[in-house]
């Protein structure tokens, strides 16, 4: 077994918030230093500079992947979500966090591997390797064998993440909102309150792997697919033991051939397609590392499914006209199914109204294409932050959509950056077509 450093991750929920109160006096300090330093220099800079100084962001970013779980994922959720409205030091932070976390210590990992597995546990293994492969928000993968040489990833969650996603994600709303940073029109609460639900659920790896037993089921015979295998007999709330998939991250599929990249997003939107409307399940995280590329295969491995959430099927048959509808151009039709779905009531302003439909609209733009979209030479995503920006800026008429519906937009969204991080050309009208053709046009 391979040894290894990390930094040990704080379990207590009075371990954790010393963290934080650690982390805002040596942030202070260093603001005061800051501002003593650029004031006798004759300068007269603003707080949020002093703030945001590298060796603050050095710190912050330390101090929030030590402590992993809600802290780490609460900066992957708003870089993700609003990367483009941050200041440039904010993001560089948050994009800080959306790197590798600190693995645990040996000494901490085993003490994880024991309480779950017993003092014998490593009598199922031929060999582990105790430096992890991977290290997340959530928890970090080791490369084990089992006792008859297979090839196993094991999961392990970081102590004491689960018990305190909500203190976590109630501390770093507060650092947030003490700096002044965030733009005003980033519903901030609210955010962070489907946060701590979606990482309740993340937190618990038996529901992530009933979730991966059902795409396997869903997905059986698809051959496009690969999806681990979890050995439910091992794994725990805490452990996931699962086969190991080679392959490489998806993003770097950028320099395999345009056939295979083409393919690579094809497949991927038809899977979006096949989740909301045939499965009604979905995996929300569009996060590239839960993507692996076989290139020889030319197969997409599915990894990570503790983002995946249910979709009703009224908000399924909703999206359904919903997109039909806007590929069409169709508005009357496009108020209808967005008002069934919930994304606002009949007394909205008809000026909001057709922001709101106009947004829609851009967002299905791939699909009113007939032919193959080209996503590398389309200012798409960007079209659409502005277009979500100017309806966010209407907060008299703001009204919160479904919590389905903001997880929903994230994968697709998410896709839509892969597709152009990838230079695809894919035919997204074509992989529509057949759920178009279920509706009744005469309705």
């Amino acid at each position: 077994m391979t040894k290894y450093m990390g930094k040990k991750v704080p379990t207590s929920k009075l371990s954790r918030i010393s963290k934080f109160g650690g982390l805002v006096v040596q942030v202070a300090g260093n603001v005061a230093f800051e501002g003593v330093k650029q004031f006798s220099q004759g300068k007269a800079p603003t707080f949020s500079k002093l703030l945001l100084t590298p060796r603050n962001i050095d710190n912050l970013a330390d101090k929030l992947a030590q402590l992993r779980g809600a802290a780490m994922k609460v900066g992957q959720l708003l870089s993700m979500d609003a990367g483009d409205l941050l200041p440039k030091e904010l993001s560089i932070l948050l994009s800080k966090l959306r790197a590798d976390a600190h693995p645990m210590p040996r000494k901490q990992l085993l003490r994880v591997l024991t309480d779950n597995w017993g003092q014998d546990w490593f009598e199922q293994f031929s060999h582990i390797e105790l430096k992890p492969f991977a290290s997340a928000s959530i928890g970090q993968v080791h490369l084990a064998y089992g006792d008859r040489g297979e090839k196993l990833a094991v999961k392990v969650q970081y102590p004491g993440v689960r018990q305190s996603i909500d203190a976590d994600v109630d501390n770093v709303a507060t650092l947030l909102k003490l700096s002044g940073l965030l733009p005003q029109q980033i519903e901030l609460d609210s955010l962070l309150s489907e946060a701590k639900k979606q990482l309740k659920v993340e937190a618990d790896y038996q529901q992530e792997a009933a979730f991966s037993r059902r795409y396997s089921l869903l997905l059986d015979g698809d051959p496009h697919f690969i999806i681990p295998e979890v050995l439910l007999d091992h794994s725990t709330e805490n452990i996931l033991l699962m086969t190991y998939v080679d392959g490489k991250t998806i993003d770097q599929a950028v320099n395999q051939s345009q056939q295979q990249r083409d393919n690579i997003v094809t497949q991927l939107i038809r899977l979006f397609f096949a989740e909301l409307f045939e499965f009604k399940l979905m995996q929300t995280d569009p996060n590239f590392a839960n993507y692996l590329y076989q290139a020889e295969q030319e197969k997409i491995v599915l990894l990570d499914f503790g983002a995946t959430r249910d979709i009703p099927p009224a908000i399924s048959q909703g999206y359904l006209a919903l997109i039909h509808s806007a590929s069409l151009g169709d508005r009357p039709a496009m108020q209808a199914a967005a008002e069934n779905i919930g994304f606002f009531g009949q007394d909205i302003d008809q000026d909001y109204l057709q922001q709101v439909l106009s947004t829609f609209i851009i967002a299905t733009e791939p699909l009113q294409y007939q032919g193959e979209y080209d996503f590398a030479s389309t200012d798409l995503a960007y079209r659409i932050k502005q277009a979500g920006m100017a309806i966010n800026n209407r907060q008299d008429q703001w009204h919160t959509p479904p919590v389905d519906a903001i997880f929903i937009h994230r994968k697709l969204a998410g896709l839509y950056l892969l597709a152009a991080k990838l230079n695809a050309k894919v035919n997204v009208s074509a992989l529509f077509k057949p759920y178009q053709e279920q509706i009744n046009v005469g309705d």
